[in-house]
């Protein structure tokens, strides 16, 4: 797929089923968000995946983790999350690997993690496979981070969701180019939006 028509296409697809990326489309997946922006060589990323039964044991550690926090959730919370990682047919955890670095502050290797979510996602969606991002509360428990064998430091950017479209993409909606894009005019605070 031609790169413009990959970025310029992609969108979320909720609904995952089999197949999977198999291992050769994998290496492609990694091979693109390899390719991140990283300030300093860094290299914060890491993706754990999450296939098999492994799907059903990360869905007991959501519920583990819900649990805790909140002894009174409800039963329909509880079993909406130990259904949540098998919503797709594969899941990655995507991380970052937080370093102290005189010149790369932690917010800066975050934004490389999301840069290299954002390559694989399109390129997932360059070899015709669905994904979605998601985060939410898990991605940000201690009880999770810890139980997926994460360092204190390292902080989940998302749960990222991988297979087949079970239908077919919505049409895409224009959008104002003219609502996201500006100029900005020196000397002062304004900003005149860009033509086209």
């Amino acid at each position: 797929m031609d790169a413009l028509k990959a970025l310029q296409g992609r969108q979320s697809a909720a609904r995952l089923i089999d197949p999977a990326p198999d291992e050769a489309a994998l290496a492609e997946l990694f091979a693109a968000a390899l390719r991140a922006p990283d300030h300093a060589g860094l290299r914060p990323w890491r993706f754990l995946l999450v296939r098999g039964t492994a799907r059903q044991q990360l869905g007991e550690l959501f519920v583990r983790a819900r649990q805790r926090r909140d002894p009174a959730a409800s039963a329909a919370q509880i079993e909406k999350l130990r259904q949540a990682p098998l919503r797709a047919p594969l899941v990655m955890v995507a991380y970052s690997h937080l370093q102290p670095h005189p010149k790369v502050p932690e917010i800066e290797q975050l934004l490389s993690t999301a840069a290299a979510v954002q390559n694989l996602l399109l390129a997932a969606h360059a070899l015709g496979f669905g994904a979605i991002w998601r985060t939410g509360e898990m991605a940000h428990d201690p009880e999770v981070r810890a139980g997926l064998g994460l360092q204190q430091s390292d902080r989940i950017v998302g749960f990222i969701y991988l297979g087949t479209a079970a239908t077919p993409p919505k049409p895409l909606q224009p959008i104002d180019h003219a609502t996201h894009f500006a100029e900005w005019l020196p000397g002062t605070i304004a900003f005149a939006a860009s033509a086209g």
